[in-house]
């Protein structure tokens, strides 16, 4: 019988296994070889499964039907849609700039891949473990704006250009908060390294894990995590630089083929990188949320946290109307760069109000929760107070011609 050990270390015990078979000069080039395409492999086939889970999700919401002619329930349409990719004829402007806009979505999804080097997807189970992680993971992610303008402006069209503007416009204003939100964590944790985030929260009290998500400065920090994720990864109701009722497709109106399909895969893979290292810094990881699950691969417990995040996007496309630009610049300057300003002093007090403070636990732990919380509650209702005053609906009139 496999022990939870062994199933726990299976794809560890198989790396070593296959890289001890490879000559020794060239181990290290082997174990680098099988974890980039270990990478490649998994979150492309997840990339596939979303875009079936997604189709089927969305016509449930809107009560209509999904894929449902390929292959059993549709479960082959990520197959027909990479055939007819591959396929399509890849049509470029006569005056674009031909060099740029081929490396485009090739640099995209290239940047977006590397990101996921520093991702712990389960213990013991991670490409580079470096000690500066989360700073690899933000410098990394920022190269996708040059990618982005690279397609804008490569394709020597008005509206690609206006929508690389909008873009990096927004992927700009939501890149500072998304980062700000993970400084709090990095204070409670005092290190870089996402392992030893991880780490931090793999430990249990009382059977209860120590995940940041539970304490009120990392559920707040948690929430604009994932709102700032959102619009970095241009998913609605964030999709503004690809509105087609403004500008068409965006910066990717240019594109056809197998090269659209890149940028449709590169929006996946990122939204699953950002949620991943929400997972890293918020959810504890691949670590249980109770001592008596710990019996669980880790990486079962990453994946499901994983497919619970992508479920979430989906339902909040589904759900939710896309923004305004001005509505959602507004949003991100006024109500989210604020709050992550408030959530790392709400961290900061957190780390200080030792149990020689506020006194022993349970009483003192009650005590520092409730503080922290009023320090993150009171600023956001002024907050969402005031941009409701600064935005006050008007009564619409309707105008039609005579």
């Amino acid at each position: 019988m496999i022990s939870a050990r062994s199933a726990d270390q299976v794809f560890v015990a198989l790396d070593h296994w296959i890289v001890g078979h490879v000559p020794a000069p060239f181990q290290t080039l082997a174990s680098i070889v099988i974890a980039v395409a270990m990478i490649i492999v998994v979150f492309a086939a997840l990339f596939a499964l979303t875009t079936v889970f997604e189709r089927k999700g969305l016509g449930r919401m809107q009560n209509r039907y999904g894929p449902n002619r390929v292959g059993p329930w549709g479960t082959f349409q990520p197959l027909a849609d990479a055939v007819k990719s591959l396929t399509k004829e890849d049509v470029v402007p006569h005056r674009a700039d031909h060099v740029v806009h081929y490396l485009a979505p090739l640099v995209l999804v290239g940047v977006v891949f590397l990101s996921y080097a520093v991702l712990p997807v389960g213990r013991n189970m991670i490409a580079v473990d470096l000690d500066t992680g989360v700073l690899y993971f933000f410098a990394v992610g920022a190269a996708t704006e040059l990618a982005v303008f690279m397609a804008g402006w490569s394709s020597h069209n008005k509206y690609s250009l206006l929508g690389a503007m909008r873009a990096i416009a927004q992927m700009i204003s939501y890149e500072i908060p998304l980062i700000l939100s993970s400084v709090a964590v990095i204070m409670i944790a005092g290190t870089l390294s996402t392992v030893k985030i991880v780490e931090e929260q793999a430990r249990y009290t009382a059977g209860i894990a120590h995940w940041n998500v539970i304490t009120p400065w990392g559920l707040a920090g948690f929430i604009l995590f994932m709102i700032a994720a959102t619009a970095e990864t241009n998913r609605s109701p964030f999709d503004l630089p690809e509105g087609e009722s403004e500008i068409i497709a965006g910066y990717f109106i240019e594109y056809s083929g197998f090269k659209f399909a890149l940028f449709f895969l590169a929006e996946y893979i990122e939204m699953f990188a950002v949620s991943g290292l929400a997972i890293t810094l918020f959810l504890g990881g691949w670590s249980s949320p109770v001592s008596f699950l710990a019996w669980i691969p880790s990486w079962l417990w990453f994946f499901g946290k994983l497919l619970a995040m992508i479920f979430g996007f989906i339902w909040v496309r589904g759900t939710m109307p896309r923004l305004r630009m001005d509505q959602l610049m507004n949003f991100a300057w006024k109500f989210m760069l604020p709050m992550t300003l408030i959530v790392i002093l709400s961290a900061g007090i957190w780390r200080f109000l030792s149990p020689a403070v506020v006194g022993p636990r349970p009483l003192g732990g009650v005590i520092r929760w409730l503080v922290c919380a009023l320090v993150i509650f009171a600023p956001y209702i002024l907050l969402a107070r005031k941009l409701e005053r600064g935005h006050s609906m008007e009564k619409r009139t309707y105008r039609f011609a005579e």
